[in-house]
């Protein structure tokens, strides 16, 4: 098995741990979410989610990253959170910008309107 897929299975091994491990956190009620739903939709009414959400990373990138792991597992959870970012934050604004231009140009007759979240 080539180096690079052992490295990938190790990082999907490891990334689910953690996701266990937290799960069970919350369950055990020794790890909490920062806000629950009912912040959210009393904020979302008041028109001011920066307070509760904007204060803490909400790019929807899972966060394996703690100060409990081993220093290897540190590095490990780093480049996991790299990744992620990279795949699902960075390149996904790219394919949606490449669209958005792409609409522009072939319809630029047209009005249109795009909402962008920002928040990181």
């Amino acid at each position: 098995m080539p180096i690079a897929m052992d490295l990938e299975e190790a990082w999907v091994i490891f990334a689910l741990n953690q996701t266990l491990l937290q799960q069970e956190s919350l369950r055990a009620g020794s790890f909490q979410i920062p806000y629950t739903t009912e912040d959210l939709i009393k904020h979302y009414n008041c028109g001011d989610l920066s307070s509760i959400i904007f204060n803490h990373d909400t790019s929807q990138v899972p966060n394996f990253i703690n100060a409990t792991l081993p220093a290897h597992e540190r590095i490990t959870a780093q480049e996991i959170d790299r990744y992620f970012r990279q795949e699902l934050i960075y390149k996904r604004n790219e394919r949606m910008g490449r669209r958005v231009k792409d609409l522009l140009e072939e319809y630029p007759d047209k009005s249109f309107f795009f909402a962008f979240g920002a928040g990181m």
